[in-house]
Parts: C-alpha cells; sequence; structure tokens
C-alpha cells in the first residue's frame, strides 16, 4: 500500500490504487486462461470507468443491468478494447429502451420467458448477430441476507423450472444464473448440483452458460484452483463456454474512502462528525449491514480512546459504528475507510444535499489523479 499525504488530497474521496485493482485482474485473468471461462465484469459493482483502460486489458467485456450501463460499457470499456462483450440484463425491459440496447450489445438476458418471446423478434431485427439467452432462477443459494439473495423465496428475479417454457429453446443461445454473494467457490459447487439436476436436460443446443456474479474470486483464502477445476469438468462435460461476471472480486480491497473530522463530543460517549455518510456513500454498511473497517482502529475498547464515527446527514441511524483509536481524534483528522471501491460510489446518493466523494485513483507510478470532484451542480441536476 502507497503512503500518501492524506491532507493534500480532497475529503471525503474515494481513492482507487491502480496496483491493487491490476493483481485482482491478473488473478482473474488467471482463472480465464486455465479454465477457459470468459470474466466479464460486472458494472453494478464497479463502474470507475476511468480505470477501464487497465480493465480492458484483462477482462472480455462488461455486464450491464439496463441502457445506461450498456451505454457506459459501449463509450468507455469498448473504446479500450474493440472486442470486448457487453451483455445487458434487466429484471424487464421497456420497448423503448430494448431498441437501443439491442443496437450496441452483444448478448441480450430476458428474466422470463414472455420477456424473451415478446422482444425475440425485435432485438433480432436490429441485431441479427445478438445472442439471447434467459436468467435461470435455480432456487439453491446460501446467501445469509435476504436483501441478497436472488434466489430467495417469492424472488422476481430468473425463471424456476416451474415456470420455465420450452418454447425458448427455438430462440435461446444460453443459461444465465446468479444465485451467490460474497462466496466462495463451495456456494457455486452447490448451486451447480440443483442447476444440473433440473436444467442439464435444455444444455443440448446452447453455446454457453453463465455463471453469474457473487464469486468471491480474489478475496484471501478463495480456492481458485478449485473453481478452475469445477469450470473445466463442466465445459468438457457440456460442450459449452462458461462465463463468470464479477463486479465486487474486481474492486475487492483496491481502495478506500476517504474522510475528516468536523466535530468532537460528548453524549454519553464520545462522537465523532465525519464529512462523509453510511447513509449515503456507504450504503451497504447499513443495508448488509456490515462494519467496514477503519484504518488503525480497533473495536471499542480494544484501544484507549472509543469514538461513536457518525455521518453528516439528518438520518438518526447515519452511524458508521463505534470504533477505538490510540490517540483521540481532533478535529481535521483524517478517517479511512478501507476497502468501499465496489458498491460504494455506484449507489451513492446526495440525500440532505450532501456533496458527493470525489474520485482518485493512485497510478503505479505513485502518481495521484483526482479524477472527479462534486459540487452544487450535481445536486440540483438530479432534481427539479
Amino acid at each position: 500500500m502507497l503512503v500518501l499525504d492524506l491532507k493534500s488530497l480532497p475529503s471525503p474521496c474515494y481513492i482507487c490504487e491502480e496496483s491493487l485493482l491490476e493483481k485482482n485482474l491478473q488473478t482473474l485473468e488467471y482463472v480465464q486462461k486455465q479454465s477457459g471461462a470468459k470474466v466479464i465484469l460486472a458494472l453494478k459493482g464497479f463502474a470507475m470507468w476511468s480505470t477501464f483502460s487497465v480493465v480492458s486489458k484483462y477482462l472480455k467485456g462488461c455486464t450491464a443491468s439496463g441502457l445506461h450501463e450498456a451505454q457506459l460499457a459501449n463509450d468507455t470499456f469498448k473504446i479500450n478494447n474493440i472486442d470486448a462483450e457487453i451483455h445487458t440484463y434487466s429484471p424487464a425491459f421497456k420497448e423503448e429502451d430494448i431498441r437501443k440496447i439491442a443496437k450496441i450489445s452483444d448478448d441480450i438476458v430476458f428474466n422470463t420467458p414472455s420477456q424473451l418471446l415478446k422482444y425475440k423478434e425485435i432485438v433480432k431485427g436490429i441485431n441479427p448477430n445478438i445472442k439471447i439467452s434467459l436468467r435461470i432462477n435455480p432456487e439453491v443459494s446460501s446467501s445469509q441476507k435476504d436483501i441478497y439473495n436472488p434466489c430467495g423465496i417469492y424472488s422476481r428475479l430468473g425463471t424456476t423450472l416451474a415456470n420455465f417454457d420450452e418454447e425458448v429453446l427455438d430462440h435461446i443461445d444460453g443459461l444465465n444464473f446468479h444465485a451467490l454473494c460474497e462466496q466462495d467457490v463451495d456456494a457455486l459447487e452447490e448451486v451447480l448440483v440443483t442447476f444440473e439436476k433440473n436444467f442439464s436436460k435444455y444444455f443440448k443446443n446452447l453455446k454457453y452458460i453463465n455463471f453469474g456474479g457473487g464469486h468471491h474470486i480474489t478475496k484471501k483464502a478463495y480456492d481458485v484452483e478449485k473453481l478452475i477445476q469445477i469450470i473445466k469438468s463442466f465445459r468438457e462435460k457440456y460442450n459449452v463456454d462458461v462465463y463468470l461476471e464479477p463486479g465486487e472480486a474486481v474492486g475487492w480491497e483496491t481502495g478506500y474512502l476517504l474522510s475528516t473530522v468536523l466535530d468532537v463530543f460528548q453524549n454519553g460517549m464520545n462522537i465523532a462528525i465525519l464529512d462523509t455518510s453510511a447513509e449515503a456513500h456507504m450504503p451497504d454498511t447499513l443495508a448488509m449491514p456490515y462494519r467496514a473497517d477503519v484504518r488503525g482502529s480497533g473495536v471499542a475498547g480494544e484501544k484507549k480512546y472509543t469514538y461513536k464515527l457518525g455521518g453528516n446527514t439528518c438520518l438518526a441511524g447515519d452511524i458508521m459504528g463505534d470504533y477505538s483509536f490510540d490517540e483521540p481524534l481532533n478535529i481535521g483528522d483524517k478517517v479511512v475507510f478501507e476497502d468501499q471501491i465496489h458498491y460504494t460510489f455506484v449507489k451513492n446518493t446526495t440525500f440532505n444535499g450532501i456533496k458527493l466523494p470525489s474520485l482518485a485513483i493512485i497510478r503505479k507510478s505513485g502518481k495521484v489523479d483526482i479524477i472527479k470532484e462534486f459540487g452544487y451542480e450535481d445536486y440540483k441536476g438530479r432534481l427539479s
């Protein structure tokens, strides 16, 4: 990790380290080369397009969750890799959007047979070379949080075996499933058992199977070699290509959110207010929920000085958590929330009119590029 003068950087600020990003990409490239799979970037988890000149050297394309993400992939990823694939999925498409999506996508993924049968002629008429696939709900998942479980009860995501319409078989090139969230290869293996049992009878004329995202490939202790063997065996067994579409695994531990202490006071315990926000800038810490790591800190009571770290919005629950430090916090001190490059700025908001964090990249040379700073016009521009 590079040592920076944090006081010289804007605050708050998301900071991505190019060298750490490339390390993750090299791991994903290794999986591609050894398994024969194609790894494409899920923009929903990592959309820092100013890094795509690097990302596009390693990954085979992007998976988008609708028109705007598909346009972003076309405008910023393909410009660096003309052969990159764009796969676009949505729980339901609007006809006004799907015509535009078909022009710029290489693959379109329908959520249900009814949507596929409704739009198949439209997309093929616009783009005869586009591939069509159907998202499957394998109805098995070990995801521990319902909010992130695409295979939970009454899920709206994907087609179950009971709702599979064999009429789609004349029109599809592949099947997709997405059942994981920050999980290891054993969870994938569990899903595949049921997926193959229920749907392998439909694999005969398919070109590919997409294993979706949620694979925690770049996390320490992930069994990369087992993943490679599973993919190789699957490809050989069914004579199909295999896709993976990680988002979080690309941005995992590649950077942090820098913030500044604005005030410190007492109300039964020490409270520090920061110029960032859990609600607006780190939404998954409240939605999952989870406790983000803070550089140099411990849990409450572990170190000499304990503080409740709070965000700078009016939401009472805008709290990052209780953290302890070796030295007391003072106004102007920097607080660094680790691993805040994935699923953060893709989901952040201007709630309360709070300023969006700046975006910065630390290049491999050590040079810091401030990519973007936000202000009032960004807040005003999304309102009317």
